[in-house]
């Protein structure tokens, strides 16, 4: 595994924002990480990239503890944040120059690829880059010397249509050759090259699971009725988001079995006319989730 965290814990005076947290990232996928404002997803982050200490607890990147990280390991590392500094006074050149020496691997074609796709001014300083021509200089500092897994935090936030479509055309260029694990509220943006998800609650980890295994068992569920539907009195646990328009009993089931959905489906009042159920988009998925966990709590 490039990342592996083991019961990280992390407390700021008596606030946990971690609360035993593990996952593994697997070679070559695209991990995402997702939660509400102040579910952990920062604080992950930083402690992979040794920024902050864990309270309690591993956290492993490219099977070293993020303690011991030397520059060997940084080397290999990709890093792109929202907040991330760079020097203001410096031209988009120098600093890619300055950069250089400091990665054994770089990639001098990769870079004037990426300059180019990013449309990035070379002799234009980086204070007086726009916040999305920023990104996309974070972009372009981090892949040039193609590292062996790529860390985001945040990278679409705030920004442009179009900065985020070129942003992500110079991401789904690179996956596959690099492991990426980024945290993002742009769901629709990176479904694309997910491959792995984990959500987060408020420091706790609910689930880590592949996309495609997610989708599975996610159903957008219809039920036609014959006459006027009706809310069920006692409900599957694992139907979120019930609503009722006209005849029509309409949920989202986490738990999708079409042999087992049929059964529970024919235990409700009133004569069923049609069923129908579809895949859910990422981002709806996360909507969903987020709600109940808010509310009522989610099943896992």
């Amino acid at each position: 595994m490039v990342v592996h965290l083991d019961n990280i814990s992390k407390k700021y005076g008596r606030f946990d924002a971690l609360k035993g947290l593990s996952f593994r990232v697997p070679e070559g996928s695209v991990f995402a990480l997702f939660g509400a404002n102040g579910a952990g997803k920062t604080t992950t982050i930083k402690i992979l990239m040794n920024l902050i200490a864990p309270t309690a607890g591993d956290a492993m990147v490219l099977g070293v503890n993020t303690r011991a990280l030397s520059p060997r390991e940084l080397a290999q590392i990709g890093y792109v944040s929202e907040n991330q500094e760079m020097p203001g006074r410096t031209t988009v050149a120098a600093y890619l120059h300055y950069l250089r020496p400091y990665y054994p691997t770089w990639d001098r074609a990769l870079e004037a690829a990426l300059l180019g796709r990013l449309r990035l001014p070379p002799e234009r300083r980086i204070k007086e880059l726009s916040h999305g021509m920023r990104m996309k200089m974070a972009l372009a500092c981090a892949l040039p010397f193609r590292p062996k897994i790529l860390i985001l935090d945040e990278p679409l936030s705030g920004l442009d249509p179009l900065v985020r479509d070129e942003l992500m055309a110079a991401l789904m260029h690179q996956a596959g050759e690099t492991t990426v694990l980024i945290s993002s509220h742009e769901l629709a943006e990176i479904e694309a090259i997910t491959t792995h998800v984990a959500f987060l609650d408020r420091g706790t980890l609910l689930f880590q699971e592949t996309k495609a295994d997610l989708q599975g068992r996610i159903r957008a569920v219809q039920v036609t009725f014959e006459a006027a539907a009706c809310v069920p009195a006692v409900a599957s646990p694992e139907w979120l988001d019930i609503r009722v328009t006209g005849n029509v009993l309409s949920f989202v089931d986490v738990r999708y079995c079409e042999s087992t959905l049929a059964a529970r489906i024919a235990a409700l009042a009133g004569t069923v006319c049609h069923v129908e159920a579809r895949p859910v988009a990422l981002r709806n998925i996360y909507t969903t989730l987020a709600r109940a966990v808010r509310d009522v709590g989610v099943p896992n």
